[in-house]
C-alpha cells in the first residue's frame, strides 16, 4: 500500500480539477492510503530564491506559512500526483508556489518514487499541455521518479464540463497504482 499526495492546484472548489481529482482518489483508495492537499485551503507563499533553506537548521525556510504543512505530507509518500487547471499554458499559480518551494534540501527526506499527472483546460489545441508535460518529465529524470500516468483533459472550461469519460479515465488511473 501505497501514500499518495494529490496537490490539487486549482482555486475553484468543486471545479473540473477538483472533480477529476476526486475521481483518481476514488479509484486509488482501493489500495492506498491518499489524501487530497487542495491549494485553496493552504497559505503559501512563493519562493524568493534567497537559497536560505541551504543553510538553516533542518533547511526550513525563513517563511512561517502552509508550506510547513504541505512539506510534513509530503516527507510521508512516496507517490505525488500533480493536479491542475490550465489557464495560460502552464500549472496554476498556487500549486507552481508550492512546487518551487521544494527548492529545498528539505527534498532529500521525501521518499516519493512516482509521479502522475492531471490536467484540464479549456482550449481544445492538440499542444495545450506541452509545456507542462515537459517540465513533468524534467522533473522525473532529475530525481529519477518513476510516471504512473496521465490524464489531459482538453475543452472543460465551466465548472462541469468534464466528461465522464474523462472522469473514468482519471478513476483507471487511481485503480491502477498499488
Amino acid at each position: 500500500m501505497s501514500k499518495i499526495v494529490i496537490l490539487v492546484g486549482s482555486m475553484r472548489k468543486g471545479g473540473n480539477t477538483d472533480l477529476l481529482s476526486a475521481s483518481f482518489a476514488e479509484g486509488a483508495k482501493r489500495n492506498n492510503e491518499v489524501e487530497l492537499v487542495s491549494v485553496a485551503d493552504y497559505n503559501v507563499n512563493p519562493c524568493i530564491g534567497c537559497n536560505s533553506c541551504f543553510t538553516r537548521e533542518k533547511n526550513e525556510c525563513f517563511q512561517n506559512d502552509d508550506m510547513n504543512l504541505i512539506y510534513e505530507k509530503l516527507k510521508k509518500s512516496d507517490i505525488v500526483v500533480i493536479a491542475s487547471p490550465v489557464y495560460f499554458y502552464g500549472l496554476s499559480a498556487e500549486l507552481k508556489a508550492i512546487i518551487d518551494r521544494l527548492h529545498t534540501p528539505m527534498r532529500n527526506e521525501f521518499n516519493i518514487k512516482k509521479l502522475a499527472l492531471i490536467l484540464v483546460g479549456a482550449a481544445t489545441l492538440p499542444e495545450l499541455f506541452d509545456p507542462i508535460i515537459m517540465q513533468y518529465k524534467l522533473v522525473m529524470n532529475f530525481f529519477n521518479l518513476k510516471d504512473c500516468g496521465m490524464v489531459l483533459v482538453r475543452g472543460a472550461k465551466d465548472r462541469g464540463d468534464v466528461s465522464e469519460d474523462a472522469l473514468k479515465e482519471a478513476y483507471n488511473l487511481g485503480a491502477s497504482i498499488n
